[in-house]
């Protein structure tokens, strides 16, 4: 079971690559990071999360299409694995429960 499990900084890069679809690449899910829960994130550290959950077997990636306002250089796609997603079901189901624990918490 060792690697499969995620920090929460992969959970919500893998849950923003599988909302972003066809637009999941670095710039994209920093901004959608900050976005959904004004949280500051660095290019940098997201790259480094984005090919360890590929290294994972997560993510996938695939280059896209050069653009001019990129100078010519390519996107790197990532999209959500069915390993990914049972990543994701997983930590939604084990969060669920305990927050059914303590719900009356929250009422």
């Amino acid at each position: 079971m060792k690697g499969t499990f995620i920090g929460e900084l992969e959970e919500l890069v893998l849950l923003t690559s599988a909302f972003l679809a066809n637009e999941a690449y670095g710039v994209a899910i920093v901004a959608e990071i900050k976005a959904t829960t004004g949280r500051e994130v660095n290019i940098g550290a997201i790259h480094t999360v984005l090919h360890r959950l590929e290294r994972k077997g997560f993510l996938t990636s695939r280059l896209g299409g050069a653009t001019s306002e990129r100078g010519g250089r390519r996107k790197r796609i990532f999209s959500l694995t069915p390993s990914g997603e049972s990543a994701l079901t997983r930590i939604f189901q084990i969060r669920t429960r305990l927050y059914k624990k303590i719900q009356p918490t929250f009422s």
